[in-house]
């Protein structure tokens, strides 16, 4: 005869049995979330692993060594037949655009708020399902600490998730995760030891005195100054500090948690796992170099790397750390400003990065720089980074990373927007696709035929940064197959007479709506009037139809923008979209 068996409902809850295995159903559902979207990025995975941009620059940035090269053997300049894109892809990113809505101030796109929030349900649902948190709080502190290997996997610059998901989606477009965790883990350990104090107090209990309840008190002290340094004012204003105290807390958690509980040590390790592969990898992506430093003015800076000849694609970004006066600890983030020498369309050797004056790291390398190259010295000479003359600096870079998530050789319609220094993201771009174009031949097939370059700058001498580039571009693709329009857009009516001559380019003193771009780039635009039509001829790709064989924008710059850029990709609707093709959009935001 089997023994008596104790009704649950009157069985004393064992939180150290009962809630460990909501921790692994908690794990069980991200972990199954996650391959589901790996699955679905697997198509872009094995495009980009086929065509060479997934690995490209997986173990940093290449050396520039002397050996015999072959010139480009270009095809011919003929773009393929223009079919309307009615493939699976095309269709889906048609249907699926409304994803790109986002709320300003928010910064999280429709798609991304959809995961935060069901993120947040998944969390608080594992905490309050069927557990008695009032007199045992217990399930909340496992919940937290089941979240430590999810802070860890979305916070690394070198992950493997990034180069499962595809080009596009490195460290910084998956970091808004690794915020969210954050947060949570600090809602869970609130709400565990905010129980847990009231059931002491009730009870008489002291809180500070014993190893458990001291250590707890210091783990939850820890997680507070974690969140308070991580707001956006404290890493906007103060990023340095934010760093270093981040580092330094996030050991110091380890630590008191350890102390705190034995159950903690399954999560500590896998997060510790991910740090070090982290390590690894930047260890071998670190790269120490000569460079040569040249400002044209008091708000730009140039840094020329020399003997970088390959390991990047256009739209990376590399982090930097210059040898001098007394900032040799900070590193900063910088867009590489073209693609790879043998794949540029501008006559240069080794990594060009601009460092606009934004803050007193930038202000600071520009005085150093003008004051060691002399006040004399012509801007013709120090415009975009000569390679001849400059201040010689030893520069330590680590990457590259990031880049973009679409390919815009399969989309017969560019619109590449930029504002301020994010024209850094879009120029590599523009470098890249005119080289494939024309310069290359088309050698995979792309469809490009247009693209609109647009810069929202505050002064018209701004332009001068990156005019030859820009003009070196347009008389290359002048007469070819590709169709190039420079747009600039300036704010301030300051030093007009300092525009430079580039092809097919206009200037106005305006501010521009993305969403009006975008409708005019793609001929969407239907005149109402015979006065509208007849500004309507003095366009861009005025009176050409557009072929419906996709549309491709990128944006990069303040938050403003992106935001904007993105908007005005969901607002044209799943008609408009279906009928160009399908729209993606990929932005670049600059903010912290």
């Amino acid at each position: 005869m089997a023994a008596p068996q104790v009704p649950s409902n009157l069985q004393v809850y064992d939180s150290y049995v009962t809630d460990p295995q909501w921790q692994i159903k908690f794990t069980k559902i991200w972990c199954s979330t996650l391959g589901a979207a790996i699955v679905v990025s697997l198509p872009t995975l094995i495009r980009s692993l086929r065509n060479g941009r997934s690995l490209k620059g997986f173990f940093g940035v290449s050396e520039s060594l002397p050996k015999g090269e072959y010139a480009v053997v270009a095809g011919e300049d003929k773009p393929p037949p223009l079919r309307p894109r009615r493939d699976a892809a095309a269709v889906l990113h048609s249907i699926t655009s409304v994803r790109y809505w986002t709320l300003p101030y928010l910064g999280l796109n429709v798609l991304q708020t959809v995961i935060v929030l069901a993120y947040l349900a998944v969390v608080l649902l594992c905490i309050i399902k069927d557990a008695p948190l009032i007199s045992n709080p217990n399930r909340a502190g496992f919940l937290t600490l089941a979240q430590i290997p999810i802070v860890f996997l979305f916070a690394t610059k070198n992950s493997i998730l990034s180069l499962l998901l595809g080009p596009g989606n490195g460290y910084e477009k998956l970091n808004y995760i690794h915020r969210m965790s954050g947060r949570l883990m600090f809602l869970g350990a609130c709400i565990h030891g905010s129980l847990w104090i009231r059931n002491h107090l009730e009870y008489g209990l002291p809180i500070i005195g014993p190893q458990k309840e001291t250590s707890g008190v210091a783990t939850f002290s820890v997680l507070g100054i974690i969140l308070l340094t991580t707001l956006r004012p404290v890493r906007r204003l103060f990023y340095q500090a934010f760093y270093f105290v981040h580092v330094l807390t996030f050991v110091a958690f380890f630590v008191t948690v350890r102390y705190h509980t034995l159950y903690s040590e399954p999560w500590i390790f896998p997060a510790l796992a991910f740090f070090g592969a982290d390590a690894l990898l930047r260890f071998f992506r670190y790269r120490i170099k000569d460079a040569k430093l040249s400002a044209p003015d008091q708000l730009m800076t140039f840094v020329h790397i020399q003997d970088c000849g390959d390991g990047w694609l256009a739209g990376q970004h590399v982090q930097l750390r210059v040898f001098f006066s007394s900032r040799v600890f900070e590193s900063h983030p910088f867009t590489i400003l073209s693609a790879p020498p043998s794949n540029s369309c501008f006559n240069h050797s080794g990594m060009l990065l601009a460092a606009r004056v934004n803050g007193d790291w930038t202000h600071e390398l520009n005085t150093y720089t003008r004051d060691k190259q002399g006040l004399s010295d012509s801007v013709s000479e120090k415009q975009s980074g000569d390679e001849r003359s400059g201040v010689p600096i030893h520069v330590m870079i680590d990457g590259p990373y990031g880049g973009s998530s679409v390919d815009l050789g399969q989309y017969e319609t560019v619109l590449l927007v930029a504002g301020g220094s994010g024209a850094t993201f879009t120029l590599s771009l523009l470098d890249d696709i005119v080289y494939r174009c024309v310069k290359a031949g088309r050698p995979n097939g792309e469809r490009t035929t247009r693209v609109e370059f647009v810069w929202c700058i505050k002064s018209f001498g701004h332009i001068a940064w990156f005019s030859q580039m820009l003009a070196d571009i347009g008389n290359l693709a002048a007469g070819s197959s590709l169709e190039i329009h420079f747009s600039f857009f300036v704010t301030c009516l300051c030093d007009p007479e300092a525009v430079p001559f580039i092809p097919n380019c206009d200037v106005k003193l305006e501010r521009p709506s993305v969403y009006t771009l975008l409708r005019e780039t793609t001929g969407l635009s239907q005149p109402p009037s015979l006065e509208s039509l007849e500004a309507e001829e003095t366009k861009p790709f005025a009176g050409k139809s557009h072929g419906g064989g996709g549309v491709a924008v990128c944006a990069s710059g303040p938050e403003s923008l992106v935001i904007e850029a993105r908007n005005a990709v969901a607002r044209l609707g799943v008609r408009n979209a279906l009928k160009l093709g399908g729209v993606v959009v990929h932005v670049e935001s600059f903010a912290l």
